[in-house]
């Protein structure tokens, strides 16, 4: 991975993702420190095995983010506002990933795996009148602005997210794959994959459930 145990930090650690992410973490040796807003989740992260840190990082700025990534070798981008307020969308999704960003940059903090979506982009093509459009336009920023920094980072975009069980097969926009679905548990899958594989640096993936091996498919010669 980072070479030896890392450490581990999620942004939306009690996020259906972040959830099934922290205890693959901690079982493959790392310490993962979990981010949550609400205090109320605390003991669903600490059930994981993660440690939780209650902040709020949509009304934090890039100075009281960094000194949170501070010390950590790895950040994982997880967060969302959840839709339905365009307003919130654009303050977590956009802003404040981007002040992660920043933060990590601060911080010293290389490493950066961002979640995002299949299709995001500058032409993701979803029409203004959607009430996807926030959502798009705002993962879309923030995926952009990631790509230009010198943080040795990978895009995730899975597509739409189902509670099924993992399968540890996915198939990416690289084999031919088309938005489809994944489950959440290989989306967590695919977070660890890409940590513990430095190849995996500069490369945004698109991806589905699909017949691959996760590690396989990652790599950037498929």
């Amino acid at each position: 991975m980072i070479g030896g145990m890392a450490r581990i930090v999620i942004v939306g650690g009690h996020g259906k993702v972040g959830l099934l992410l922290a205890p693959l973490l901690v079982k493959a040796g790392d310490e993962v420190t979990s981010i949550v807003r609400n205090p109320d989740h605390t003991a669903d992260v600490a059930a994981t095995g993660a440690r939780p840190v209650v902040a709020d990082v949509e009304n934090l700025d890039t100075e009281a983010i960094a000194a949170l990534l501070a010390g950590h070798d790895a950040v994982v981008w997880s967060a969302g506002a959840g839709g339905g307020n365009p307003v919130r969308t654009y303050a977590v999704d956009r802003d404040a990933a981007i002040r992660t960003i920043d933060a990590a940059e601060t911080a010293g903090v290389r490493r950066f795996v961002m979640v995002s979506y299949f299709g995001a982009g500058p032409d993701h093509g979803v029409p203004a009148d959607n009430g996807f459009f926030p959502y798009a336009e705002a993962k879309s920023e923030a995926d952009a602005y990631l790509a230009g920094t010198a943080l040795d980072w990978t895009i995730l975009r899975p597509s739409r997210l189902t509670l099924d069980a993992p399968t540890g097969l996915i198939e990416t926009s690289a084999q031919g794959a088309k938005p489809g679905a994944v489950s959440r548990a290989d989306v967590a899958a695919t977070v660890v994959a890409a940590l513990a594989d430095p190849s995996t640096r500069g490369l945004t993936v698109e991806f589905n459930n699909g017949a691959t091996p996760i590690a396989d498919a990652l790599r950037p010669s498929r």
